[in-house]
């Protein structure tokens, strides 16, 4: 198994990506290591959510690599992988969180189906383990695990979006990206959705993309930000330290727009 800890878990450099003559990104690079926590910030149309797409292969850009340090081999290119391999990456050592759960659930099947699902694309074929390790995960995200045979139709917004991430997680996956995990819910509901990712991703050392306008949500789960403005990175640095003392004139914009009343 690769464990050079002097290798970025993923390597990102020059993504660029236009849709006729709007420039959507251009040339984002960054290195993101093993167990660290980025937040991608910016208002919408910013490039936020066409880079996290980039970066999962879920869109191709139209210039740029993205290198994984996969477990075997060291850096590979993503974009170089056969589409069976980037599947198999997407369903083992990647996750991903949509802004809608709905669009990362299988919503006619049972919430405990939903999980363990994850586990059969890995080959797991035990009924009791698949049912006993669904129940452990329902328990983790706050779930009543005696909700395992219902739907996630009959499932609230916030358990909807607890419900993927204990389908993105029961694989153990080394990264996950999150398309505003937290938008739409109820001031509440965020708040406890928050303090589980964040126990989660320290618990289990997880390394994390987290696309949001929120920089509450930034300054809680990432240790680094990325400030995007018109498909440009303007800003990137330590969370703490750009919140209290941003230096771009649009990170200050976003900053004070927060802080002010």
């Amino acid at each position: 198994m690769h464990t050079d800890p002097s290798t970025p878990l993923l390597q990102v450099r020059g993504i660029s990506k236009r849709y006729g003559d709007r420039v959507a990104l251009h040339d984002v690079s960054f290195d993101l290591w093993p167990g660290e926590v980025l937040a991608v910030v910016g208002e919408s149309g910013s490039g936020k959510s066409t880079l996290l797409n980039a970066i999962a292969a879920r869109a191709k850009p139209d210039a740029g690599s993205v290198q994984y340090c996969t477990r075997e081999a060291g850096l590979q290119e993503v974009f170089l992988m056969t589409e069976a391999q980037q599947r198999l990456l997407a369903r083992t050592d990647w996750g991903f969180v949509h802004q809608n759960a709905a669009d990362g659930l299988r919503m006619d099947v049972s919430a405990g189906a939903n999980v363990g699902e994850r586990l059969m694309g890995l080959g797991e074929r035990n009924y009791a383990h698949l049912r006993a390790t669904a129940a452990q995960w329902l328990s983790r995200v706050e779930i009543d695990p005696a909700r395992m045979d219902d739907t996630p139709r009959t499932f609230s917004g916030g358990m909807r979006q607890r419900l993927q991430i204990a389908r993105n997680l029961v694989t153990e996956p080394r990264l996950v990206f999150m398309d505003e995990p937290t938008s739409g819910l109820d001031v509440s509901v965020q708040a406890r959705l928050l303090d589980m990712l964040r126990q989660l991703t320290q618990g289990m050392q997880l390394a994390a993309i987290i696309v949001t306008h929120d920089l509450a949500v930034a300054r809680l789960l990432a240790h680094r930000m990325m400030v995007m403005q018109r498909g440009r990175v303007v800003e990137s640095g330590l969370t703490d330290q750009l919140l209290d003392d941003p230096q771009h004139p649009y990170t200050q914009l976003l900053v004070s727009s927060v802080l002010q009343p």
